[in-house]
């Protein structure tokens, strides 16, 4: 049995590679990437797999059972890049697809929900058995600002008081590598988020209990969000996604209580505190 994974050298794929490794002997694993260079570190079988040459991801899945399909990182690109995926994995005779979609797809607001749902409707008319693993947002995604907030004096956004059940890349990688490599999870579509929420004031009531620093959180209207992170260097459309993502989330679009993912993990999933204190540790 081949276990794939695409997007190997990536924040989350390697994370995947590492967890797949205590499940499953690693000659049954291999990393698929678009640098194979760069995945000579992961300790397994590397091919090459570039979402946008379908040849090429058409020989690397030769002779693999099962493929997680982790969604590319280009928006407006995804869709069509997803299918090359799904057709190689037809072609190849791939049995089982596991794919990282967003948290509710058939129901949020969220901008980026499209390109999912989709992938999703491909994957149902492939003939291939899948798994929708729908996570949650990433803790990270939070609190990669908290170095700006320090700077600043106040943690800003424009979420509200939206709820928001995140959790770290880590919690959803292990459960991609638990879902993956048992059978008993093929059909089955998987809400996946935090076993907690906290809205933004919360979080920067921790910035500020774990510091010893007033770090208040600052809700903007999401054009001055917007503008505000591109005057620190953001790129254009990726403040402008920040914003109306944030907007997504005041209308409780992160939020989930089922404990799917702590429920498939066996374990209570990373509480929010646990993260800003990991997060502080690299400032």
């Amino acid at each position: 049995m081949k276990i794939a994974v695409t997007g190997a050298t990536g924040q989350l794929g390697r994370i995947v590679v590492e967890e797949l490794k205590k499940r499953v002997p690693t000659e049954n694993i291999v990393a698929l990437a678009r640098n194979k260079e760069k995945g000579a570190t992961l300790g397994t079988e590397v091919r090459a797999f570039d979402y946008n040459q379908p040849e090429v991801m058409e020989e690397s899945l030769q002779g693999i059972d099962r493929l997680l399909l982790i969604s590319g990182s280009e928006v407006g690109q995804r869709s069509r890049q997803h299918s090359n995926v799904i057709n190689a994995a037809q072609k190849a005779g791939v049995k089982w697809i596991v794919y990282t979609s967003l948290l509710h797809a058939d129901q949020s607001s969220l901008n980026l929900i499209p390109e999912h749902l989709e992938t999703e409707k491909a994957l149902k008319e492939s003939g291939i058995d899948f798994t929708l693993l729908r996570n949650g947002w990433y803790t990270e995604n939070y609190t990669a600002s908290i170095p700006g907030a320090l700077q600043g004096g106040a943690f800003l956004g424009s979420a509200g008081n939206g709820k928001i059940s995140s959790a770290p890349r880590a919690d959803y990688a292990e459960a991609a590598a638990i879902v993956i490599a048992d059978d008993t999870h093929k059909g089955k579509t998987y809400e996946l988020a935090g076993d907690t929420f906290y809205t933004l004031s919360d979080l920067a009531k921790e910035i500020s209990h774990q510091t010893g620093k007033n770090i208040p959180y600052k809700d903007l209207p999401e054009h001055e969000f917007a503008a505000v992170l591109k005057s620190v260097g953001l790129p254009d459309d990726l403040a402008a996604g920040l914003a109306n993502w944030d907007v997504s989330a005041s209308k409780n679009d992160l939020f989930d209580d089922s404990k799917t993912l702590s429920k498939i993990l066996g374990r209570p999933t990373t509480p929010i505190a646990q993260s800003v204190r990991e997060a502080l540790k690299t400032e």
